[in-house]
């Protein structure tokens, strides 16, 4: 099983694609997110989320606060990037 993960900032999408597990700060503490985890809507702290891809390697995406959305195995994630990096 994979979740279908959107980044998208306000003019773009960052990055899109398949995971296996994103880990993210929200405003309420850190969220991990794994396929079928139950429903998820929060305000992102400023820091990383971290995606981990189907395959294994890790993308970091370094963000400024945004909010993030999970249901069905699918993630959105809509941030105002302060910078991409494969990690």
């Amino acid at each position: 099983m994979a979740l279908t993960v959107d980044i998208v900032g306000p003019d773009r999408v960052l990055w899109s694609g398949q995971a296996t597990f994103i880990s993210a700060q929200s405003v309420e503490g850190s969220i991990g997110l794994l396929p079928g985890h139950e429903p998820v809507l929060s305000v992102l702290a400023p820091g990383t989320v971290k995606v981990t891809q189907v395959g294994g390697e890790d993308r970091l995406v370094e963000v400024g606060g945004g909010f993030i959305s999970f249901d069905h195995d699918v993630v959105t994630i809509v941030a105002e990037p302060r910078e991409v990096e494969l990690g």
